[in-house]
């Protein structure tokens, strides 16, 4: 399944994103159990946390170094804001 494109996030307290999709949803995603490891730990500076950004068209999104969730992730495992 294709999962609608995202038009915006925005970084909130405890690894958490909240996540603007095109369709008029609005998702919250924990980062949480991905930050571990060589890769992902760097996530847990916060300076750092709050660098991502969606990557452009809308397919995902990233952090500077290149750390990055599966779209479908992002979708499939969140919740939605209510």
């Amino acid at each position: 399944m294709l999962q609608p494109k995202i038009i915006d996030l925005e970084t909130l307290s405890d690894y958490k994103l909240k996540i603007h999709y095109e369709t008029g949803e609005e998702r919250l995603f924990d980062v949480s159990p991905y930050i571990r490891g060589d890769w992902y730990g760097r996530l847990k500076e916060s300076s750092y946390f709050r660098t991502v950004h969606v990557i452009p068209g809308g397919a995902g999104i990233e952090w500077p170094d290149g750390q990055d969730i599966a779209p479908h992730e992002l979708y499939e495992a969140s919740a939605e804001v209510k």
